[in-house]
């Protein structure tokens, strides 16, 4: 049984968001909150308002044992990217790429 909870057009970079993603993988739910209370990325802000939705998911949609809770898989897509354009010299234009990203996380139950 898994659990999982999806965050779509996050305003940040996937790259950035993957970073802290990285730390949390396979470790228990509790440890995993813990580190990205204290990690100073502000990737890690989202990242825990998914996890504890997808913890929250677990327990009251499955029935799961928090205290056997681990992240199983997280994945981050590129959503859309916002164009806009900032005036350059000479009358040019400079083109600036807004990332989006789609965070999702997945908790198991261990055996």
């Amino acid at each position: 049984m898994e659990a999982r909870a999806i965050a779509k057009y996050v305003r940040m970079s996937p790259m950035k968001v993957g970073v802290v993603l990285d730390l949390i993988r396979g470790k228990s739910v509790n440890e995993a909150i813990a580190i990205l209370e204290y990690t100073p990325k502000d990737a890690a802000v989202v990242i825990n308002k998914v996890l504890k939705s997808a913890v929250a998911n677990a327990e009251n949609n499955l029935n799961l044992d928090r205290a056997r809770l681990y992240v199983a898989e997280t994945h981050v897509g590129q959503g859309p990217i916002l164009k806009r354009f900032r005036p350059h010299a000479q009358g040019r234009a400079f083109s600036i790429h807004k990332k989006t990203s789609h965070v999702t996380v997945i908790v198991k139950e261990r055996a």
